[in-house]
């Protein structure tokens, strides 16, 4: 199995948190991966971008046209990675019915809204997004059973918070 996601957003919206989940549900798995960890202007809310390939890589970043899958958790730097996305990869965007047309599959879900609404906490955006890809790739390489396992691994005491919001997203999408 060779996947590669880009994972991009700001400073704090967890981008680094997904990341380490998928390494882990990778490594739970005896699965080769390697990704990269962006946090520079992270710390003051800029721009971060992540990359993660499960697989035998050699190289942390991915290349023009090689990723499988975007996960915008903003829909400006999803759409500033675009590049980076395979001709039939899948975007999963934090977006309103603004995001433009373009000739690949996208899945919106309006997460500012829904927290704006208080349907669930802002902390949140990063594990619904992944719920939201979990839900819409058939080739996603984990389950939803490997990500709880993960998310439970990194911090015990919001897990079963996660695991709510990561059903959520499931169901609603």
């Amino acid at each position: 199995m060779k996947y590669q996601i880009v994972i991009a957003g700001f400073g704090g919206q967890g981008v680094v948190f997904l990341v380490k989940v998928l390494s882990i549900c990778a490594g739970e798995k005896d699965i080769a991966f390697i990704g990269t960890e962006n946090h520079g202007m992270s710390q003051r809310g800029g721009a971060v971008s992540c990359d993660i390939k499960i697989g035998d890589f050699k190289n942390p970043v991915i290349d023009k046209n090689q990723a499988d899958m975007i996960i915008g958790l903003d829909k400006n730097e999803s759409l500033r990675n675009l590049a980076y996305l395979k001709q039939d990869g899948i975007v999963i965007v934090n977006s309103d019915e603004s995001y433009p047309d373009i000739p690949i599959k996208v899945v919106k879900a309006d997460v500012n809204k829904k927290a704006l609404n208080g349907e669930l906490p802002i902390q949140g955006l990063n594990v619904y997004m992944l719920g939201v890809a979990l839900k819409n790739e058939k080739n996603f390489p984990f389950t939803v059973e490997d990500v709880k396992k993960a998310i439970k691994k990194i911090n015990p005491k919001l897990a079963e918070q996660n695991f709510e919001i990561l059903e959520k997203a499931i169901k609603e999408n």
